[in-house]
């Protein structure tokens, strides 16, 4: 069992109950099994449960914890819809929610029942729930054939594939007739409708069979893989007849085991599409894509060329075509598509989908009539100047040729100019009725004596057809290009901008920039850690309301559960934006919001670009998230050795005091009745002197883990720098040894924690008399520079020879200095981290003519005096 309040971080398991048709007892079936659960032990929560006043169902419901429905209102009816929300925070290790294919109302997070069973999933909650064989999205067309109905509520073939367990719930079709006129699955009146259309005997056979062969299908597939890899292609267009061409290749693709790709070759062709054509088209894409197919849009104008490229390159080995691709329009025609693809590419598999509806493509070419545009001014302005160049050459005595000739360069230049094949074929006739009328005889007629002037009127006619044709290609090519070019230089300009980044905003600005130039929107982009959203850059109009606690919940549901949400998608979608999620693989790094105009979608090609582009934001992000990950390793790995370097070091130091305090004091408690006065209290200096060398020693340890730590909070005051270096002195030892002397302004202060600062003085006394003969001169002295204060610690030693080292840890000077042996070379180091720590600086040059002179600067301070 789960413990309430814990979230189960692996994904939950979905069982489905089969069937053929209503009435067949899935829903009996799977409370059946929800009441075993329960006497087992498990936590069962009923989500949703369709009665249909049966009392055998609601008699499986006594004693079950039901939980209560979420009320939506729509078209001015209250519906009672399954509650998510209620059911992700009860959390319960099973729950049952009947009807997977079920719409819900509008008010809901998501448009389908499915989507709230993957998010249970998800959240790590076991499901049961009930789905009939009409409602796969891939059979859609198959059961409308067997039935004659085509059924509107449908799930995508990949969620029913991703059950753990599918139970096939079976009866007899006869004894599923009985039931239902027994008044068993409907009321009486209900049951008669039913059985005069769908519930007939030959369609429920039918039916039956079909769900059958769909569940040995997924029972192969899971017990046994493809011999060899199959990779299947379906054309997409905007014929009626597509959709059924895609699910036709959807379950092609299930069955094989394959890959499956979407292939849309555009055209020059594709201007003559109306809003309908377009529609269905951006339809069957998205449906291609919802089956599980990859889309992929090329531009051609040759279509059985572009298909059989594409296809050997992305090693295709079955196409998958509608019928009307094989039908010769009429007598004249050439090659069919499939005749061509034949031709070019012999060695792939084509499979040829009848139309059942009898629906045979025919593009309707939308020819628009001339408005007094641009166009058609430009159109008559050449024609007019042509003729002004034609009357100027026949007054020259020139011949009709060349005359005509000006007349083919008219038409040819309005073919190129013009963006309508029709305005350059209506130039192209005027053309030749002007030059008919004015220059051929009988002039200032339009009659035509010649058969030389309608075999004129033929070439002109033909000449702007083929160059209208050319022209609009190359237009096409080019608008093609430069789109591609524009994305591709998108992608490559973050890629090259992302490589360079050295903080998480910085990845986020140029990715909201670049999504802002490709898309020409408003951009927002969160980044998300530790389940919380954060805003960080917004392109565009920054507008409140696209980023206020409605968008963020939009936003915050996407970073969950990693999938798309938000405007023009199934979930939460009256949200303004579009919201995708920066991932990498199953790793969310952040959310990106694009705004969208009511009812807008990006097109499939678009939106695969601004995937990319996020997938480089994400890489980006990964990149910085490991470089900090490699840069915490090093910093623990240089720790680690830090710390191995200390105990080798102190293991040694630490035991020489040790050992001679231990031996004074064994001497003062065994011998100490024998013992002198000058030898006893000898005894008890060393034993003071090496206990104050530990203390040192504890003190500098303890005061460099802290700053390294960043444990140490300086409170910094103002301190008179002669005061500081007087409190340093009291606390050193041995200095009776060295002549220490101080020189500098008596009244200079400065802005530090004098704890610290004293500790740095210490130190570096303590470091000139352990590196310095006795009876040798130490000197301190300060003063002002500039917004410093500068202090001097000048010895008289043999001076240091790895300046560059001496503040590192755990450096010793020359190990035959006796004192050197006691240092483990901390002191240093400390300083130097203390002084930083004030924003100061820390170094050592030579004394000349022999010695050192350590300087370091602490931040001056000027007090100004009152005189009272």
């Amino acid at each position: 069992m789960k413990a309430k309040g814990v979230v189960n971080l692996s994904k939950g398991h979905l069982k489905i109950f089969f069937g053929y048709a209503a009435g067949t007892g899935k829903t009996y079936s799977m409370l059946t099994a929800a009441r075993t659960a329960k006497s087992e032990g498990r936590d069962v929560l009923i989500g949703y449960v369709e009665r249909h006043d049966r009392p055998e169902t609601i008699a499986l419901l006594d004693g079950m914890e039901v939980l209560p429905t979420q009320t939506c209102h729509q078209n001015g009816l209250a519906l009672e819809e399954f509650n998510l929300d209620y059911a992700l925070a009860k959390n319960p290790d099973l729950i049952i929610v009947d009807e997977m294919a079920h719409t819900n109302a509008s008010g809901c997070r998501h448009h389908k029942r499915y989507q709230d069973i993957e998010e249970l999933l998800a959240a790590g909650i076991d499901v049961y729930t009930t789905v009939n064989v009409q409602h796969l999205e891939s059979l859609n067309d198959t059961i409308e054939s067997v039935t004659g109905i085509r059924v509107r509520e449908r799930i995508l073939d990949s969620s029913f594939d991703q059950a753990d367990q599918v139970e096939m719930v079976d009866i007899e079709p006869e004894e599923l007739l009985e039931r239902m006129k027994a008044g068993k699955i409907y009321k009486p009146e209900q049951a008669k409708k039913a059985m005069d259309h769908f519930f007939t005997l030959e369609n429920l056979r039918s039916l039956r069979s079909i769900a059958l062969r769909r569940c040995a299908l997924r029972v192969n597939r899971l017990q046994s893989k493809s011999c060899h890899e199959e990779h299947i292609l379906v054309c997409l267009s905007s014929s009626p007849s597509n959709a059924q061409i895609i699910r036709t290749a959807a379950r092609m693709a299930t069955a094989f085991e394959a890959q499956f790709t979407a292939l849309y070759v555009q055209n020059d062709d594709d201007q003559w599409d109306g809003e309908e054509n377009e529609r269905r088209l951006a339809e069957n894409k998205r449906l291609a894509e919802q089956l599980g197919a990859r889309i992929e849009t090329i531009q051609g104008e040759d279509i059985a060329e572009q298909i059989a490229l594409f296809s050997r390159l992305s090693k295709v080995s079955k196409i998958v075509l509608g019928r009307s691709a094989t039908y010769h329009g009429h007598f004249f025609a050439g090659p069919t598509l499939t005749e061509r693809l034949i031709a070019q590419a012999p060695d792939l598999d084509l499979y040829i989908i009848p139309d059942r509806g009898g629906y045979r493509e025919q593009k309707k070419k939308l020819i628009k009539i001339m408005k007094p545009t641009r166009s058609l001014a430009e159109s008559v302005g050449i024609l007019f100047a042509v003729t002004l160049a034609g009357i100027g050459l026949d007054n020259l005595g020139m011949s009709q040729t060349a005359i005509i000739t000006t007349y083919v360069l008219g038409v040819l230049l309005v073919s190129v100019l013009s963006a309508s094949s029709i305005n350059a074929l209506i130039t192209s006739v005027l053309a030749v009725l002007v030059f008919n009328f004015t220059f051929t005889p009988p002039r200032w007629s339009f009659h035509m004596l010649r058969l030389d002037d309608l075999f004129t009127l033929l070439i002109i006619f033909a000449s702007a057809l083929l160059a209208s044709r050319m022209a609009r290609k190359v237009r096409s090519n080019a608008d093609h290009a430069a789109r591609s070019a524009f994305r591709t230089k998108v992608l490559f300009e973050t890629n090259q901008q992302l490589q360079n980044v050295e903080e998480e905003v910085d990845v986020f600005g140029i990715g909201a920039a670049q999504l802002g130039q490709l898309l020409g929107r408003t951009i927002i982009l969160y980044a998300y850690n530790d389940s919380t959203l954060k805003l960080m850059h917004v392109y565009g109009q920054d507008d409140p309301d696209l980023h206020n606690t409605n968008e963020l919940a939009v936003a915050t549901w996407c970073a969950r559960n990693n999938k798309h949400a938000g405007a023009s998608t199934d979930t939460l979608s009256s949200a303004r934006c579009l919201y995708l999620a920066l991932r990498l693989n199953d790793h969310v790094y952040g959310v990106a919001g694009i705004e969208m105009a009511q009812n807008e979608k990006l097109d499939p090609l678009e939106q695969s670009i601004v995937l990319a582009l996020l997938g480089e934001c994400a890489l980006a992000l990964e990149g910085l998230q490991n470089r900090a990950e490699k840069e915490q390793a090093r910093i623990m790995a240089k720790n680690e050795q830090t710390r191995a370097n200390l105990l080798r070091a102190i293991s040694h130091d630490l035991r020489t005091p040790l050992t001679s305090i231990s031996g004074n004091a064994a001497n003062l408690l065994e011998e100490e009745a024998s013992m002198d006065e000058v030898l006893r209290r000898q005894t008890i200096s060393d034993i003071y002197e090496e206990s104050n060398w530990l203390i040192g020693l504890v003190e500098n340890l303890l005061a460099i883990t802290r700053l390294d730590q960043g444990q140490v909070v300086l409170h910094p005051t103002l301190e008179l720098v002669e005061e500081l270096v007087t409190q340093a002195l009291s606390h050193v030892c041995h200095k009776d040894t060295h002549e220490i002397s101080i020189n500098g302004d008596p009244y200079l202060f400065v802005e530090t924690d004098a704890s610290l600062a004293i500790q740095v003085i210490v130190n570096l006394v303590d470091n000139a008399i352990k590196y310095t003969p006795p009876l040798t001169k130490i000197s301190i002295s300060w003063a002002q520079e500039g917004k410093w204060v500068r202090i001097d610690v000048k010895d008289e030693g043999e001076g240091i020879k790895e300046k560059e080292k001496v503040f590192e840890r755990f450096y010793c000077g020359d190990p035959e200095i006796v004192d050197s042996r006691r240092s483990i070379g901390l002191g240093l180091s400390l300083c130097q981290t203390i002084v930083h720590a004030h924003g100061g600086e820390i170094q050592v040059r030579d004394n000349v003519p022999k010695g050192s002179i350590f300087t370091f600067t602490l931040p001056y301070r000027k007090v100004e005096w009152c005189n009272e």
